[in-house]
């Protein structure tokens, strides 16, 4: 670990690599798990705003576990996430037509109907942030669900930070991500020595 500003960041975001590889995951981040994408306050009325539009943009299930639940929950640690669909899918996702798990916020985001790309957590994925009092702690989830991701980035060499660049530089600020550039292709150097 190492520490950036006001952030400690895993060793994995620079070391290991990553693609996600639709074709072959469907999108699994999307509707597997046991909990929504997590949000940030400020993305909760987000959220409240740009419902009435998503509405023809998710599926009849979303909408409903959405009427039901709101446009985003609570859980027993007081933190924010995205409504799930019976426990399982996330409320905003939507299929193509490979039945490929795509987000409908980002659809809606893509058609230029909406401002709001869709929350930071899911942009940042394989990164989350874990924020604390006096810092934000950035580390890289493995899960098996990415193996195929981790293989692309690997035959790419694309390591995290370069995949979830636009995220990152979102969350924390282009010249944060300067540093870590930095910080990255040094260790690259000294890696290839």
């Amino acid at each position: 670990m190492f520490q950036l500003d006001k952030t400690i960041i895993s060793d994995d975001v620079l070391e290991k690599e990553f693609v996600c590889n639709l074709g072959a995951c469907k999108g699994a981040c999307c509707v597997k798990g046991d909990a929504g994408a997590p949000l940030e306050q400020e993305e909760l009325k987000h959220l409240e705003e740009i419902l009435p539009t998503m509405k023809r943009y998710l599926r009849k299930k979303g909408l409903e576990a959405i009427d039901r639940n709101g446009p985003y929950t609570t859980n027993k640690d007081g933190e924010h996430e995205t409504t799930l669909i019976n426990g399982e899918d996330c409320a905003y996702v939507i299929y193509d037509k490979n039945n490929v798990a795509l987000c409908g916020i980002e659809e809606a985001y893509n058609q230029g109907e909406i401002t709001f790309k869709k929350p930071v957590s899911c942009h940042l994925y394989p990164i989350r942030i874990r924020q604390y009092s006096e810092f934000a702690a950035v580390n890289y989830d493995r899960w098996e669900i990415c193996d195929d991701a981790c293989s692309l980035g690997k035959e790419m060499k694309v390591p995290v930070y370069k995949f979830v660049k636009q995220a990152l530089v979102r969350k924390f600020g282009q010249t944060w991500y300067d540093k870590l550039d930095k910080i990255g292709l040094e260790r690259e150097e000294k890696k290839n020595k």
